[in-house]
């Protein structure tokens, strides 16, 4: 029960940092993004964040849940971490509209099994 505790835990900072970033870039150009260095480091954090609490999702709930790509994410991360000075900025635009919205779907549909399972 305690790692379920955790999960839930974890899937809602990923579900906080994913509406932290469609927040910070909802009014914003791609070219307004490239001139903004606030921004895109808000942005790259969000993203950091979202990769570190899929990497601590267990190992069970990521199998149950394969449909999501687990280790994609945290990947991203790990370039964005390790690999910052080199950080594609045009990945990480697309990332945001071409990703987030589908796993802010699937975050959001997960934690309302959960919660529904620990209604029965």
């Amino acid at each position: 029960m305690r790692e379920q505790i955790r999960d839930i835990q974890r899937l809602k900072h990923i579900l906080e940092a994913i509406e932290n970033i469609q927040i910070f870039t909802k009014d914003s150009s791609y070219e307004a993004f490239l001139e903004n260095k606030i921004l895109q480091f808000a942005v790259v954090k969000n993203f950091e964040i979202i990769g570190e609490a899929a990497y601590r999702i267990t190992k069970d709930l990521q199998k149950q849940n394969s449909h999501i790509q687990w280790e994609l994410i945290i990947k991203f991360r790990h370039v964005l971490v390790h690999d910052y000075y080199n950080i594609d900025l045009n990945t990480v635009w697309r990332a945001i509209h071409d990703k987030l919205q589908l796993l802010k779907k699937e975050i959001q549909t997960l934690l309302e099994r959960i919660k529904a399972s620990e209604e029965l």
